[in-house]
């Protein structure tokens, strides 16, 4: 394979963390020399992918690498020489199970999925991921927090909501919830709540606004509102569970004991343990200045580091990436219902 690939990025363009994902994707593999080609692809449907079948039957491959973000599209597999999976545990359905060994590699975001992948018998390789530089260097802060789910119903929302309204003592809690059919009628007094659509410079105001920014994933594929957070240099509390501790850890951001509550698809839920998010609210009120900004540096240090290693990392993986000695099998046209 040429040096300088033609890279195809396929997934669903969900108008949120997929089409922010094929983006910086893009970005990555073109800083480091490669051709990045991005399909955004609606709702799958049985006829569509028939029709792309169809359409792609007997032809040679245009690309020298499919990636495939979060979910397999077996259908796309004879339009490129090699084709990877960029997973995210938590939406890795049974369908996209069946389909891995038509996966020349699974690219992992996180070291937890890396063990996960690794239990299936799929070729793995670490390739981590990026976020938006989030960071306004001049906005003033004030010792407030900030809860940022957007329409995720992972984000731990309704046990931080609940745990505030036990405690009408705490200063306001910022909330940025868009999720539909939640009910908010009982809302706790010290809690502002943003349903509303905020434009970008909105929201990243209140971003960088803010010092403590409260985490508590359930669950992450990534963690891209934790990364954003740690890009502004904020005091970052999540769970003290993989994968959201690899991202944050004691010497850049508070962790928070938790315990498993359930599995979505190949991934582990986690609940915060309420005492000890109590403990950890208390002490991000107690700290002073000068931890407040070791641990907001600490964190935007990081962010500054990881950021820099994406694309050496993933024009690594590409590097090393081997064409198959024969053409990957074909798994049957999916009989799901579609994602």
């Amino acid at each position: 394979m040429p040096s300088n690939k033609r890279c195809q990025l396929i997934a669903r363009d969900n108008g949120a963390g997929l089409s922010r994902d094929l983006q910086r994707l893009a970005e990555a593999l073109r800083e480091t020399g490669h051709t990045a080609d991005m399909l955004g692809l609606p709702h799958r449907g049985r006829f569509a992918e028939w029709l792309t079948r169809l359409k792609l039957k007997g032809k040679k491959p245009a690309f020298d690498v499919n990636v495939m973000l979060e979910r397999i599209r077996p259908e796309f597999i004879p339009a490129a020489t090699c084709n990877v999976v960029i997973p995210n545990p938590e939406y890795f359905r049974p369908e996209d199970r069946a389909a891995l060994g038509a996966m020349d590699e699974v690219w992992v975001k996180t070291r937890h999925a890396a063990r996960l992948f690794d239990a299936l018998g799929a070729r793995t390789r670490f390739i981590g991921f990026d976020s938006e530089d989030r960071l306004l260097p001049d906005a003033p802060k004030k010792q407030a927090f900030f809860h940022g789910p957007g329409r995720s119903g992972n984000k731990g929302t309704a046990a931080l909501l609940q745990l505030w309204a036990r405690h009408p003592e705490w200063p306001t809690l910022t909330v940025v919830w868009r999720r539909k059919r939640v009910d908010t009628s009982d809302m706790p007094a010290n809690v502002r709540l943003v349903r509303e659509h905020l434009d970008d410079e909105a929201y990243r105001r209140l971003q960088n606004e803010h010092r403590f920014h409260l985490c508590p994933s359930q669950t992450e594929g990534y963690g891209h509102y934790i990364a954003e957070a740690m890009s502004c240099g904020a005091v970052v509390v999540t769970l003290d569970a993989e994968p959201m501790n690899e991202l944050v850890t004691d010497e850049r951001g508070v962790l928070v004991a938790a315990h498993a509550a359930g599995a979505q698809d190949l991934a582990t839920l986690y609940a915060f343990d309420d005492v000890a998010m109590e403990a950890a609210i208390e002490r991000c009120l107690g700290m002073d200045e000068v931890a407040v900004a070791a641990l907001g540096q600490a964190a935007r240090r990081w962010f500054e580091e990881n950021r820099a290693g994406f694309p050496v990392r993933l024009n690594e993986a590409l590097s090393k990436l081997q064409s198959p000695p024969h053409p990957s099998p074909l798994p049957r046209q999916s009989q799901g219902r579609g994602d």
